[in-house]
């Protein structure tokens, strides 16, 4: 099972943009669905986006539409989240997660991850 270690968080103005990045420890990332999920304070963790393992097909919450954009290097063991047009209300702890699987697919279920990162914390301010 690989690792996950996020980075790219901050403390931005509304409107600006910032680039996370989730790198994969291990020789399998490949074979991992990925995603981004968030969490403010006081509410549950929500799904963001997510891409699957081939990178090819990705889907997003309708809030971050044509805002946010998912993609991932394989050989690189990473997959990023870039953020532009960002919103006060964007704020949160931004994780990554991953799911083994031998399917092309996308996830967007919380329990259905096998493996997490620790979060990065994204602050908006108006």
């Amino acid at each position: 099972q690989v690792q996950l270690v996020e980075s790219g968080g901050g403390l931005v103005q509304a409107g600006g943009s910032l680039r996370l990045s989730c790198v994969a420890s291990g020789r399998t990332f490949s074979s991992y669905a990925m995603g981004w999920f968030r969490q403010a304070p006081g509410k549950e963790r929500e799904f963001v986006t997510a891409i699957s393992k081939t990178g090819r097909s990705t889907v997003y919450t309708d809030s971050v539409k044509g805002r946010f954009t998912i993609s991932r290097d394989n050989a690189k063991n990473t997959v990023y989240l870039q953020m532009n047009t960002l919103k006060p209300e964007d704020t949160a702890v931004y994780y990554c997660a991953g799911k083994l699987t031998k399917q092309t697919i996308l996830i967007r279920n919380t329990e259905a991850y096998d493996t997490w990162g620790q979060g990065t914390q994204v602050t908006v301010s108006s």
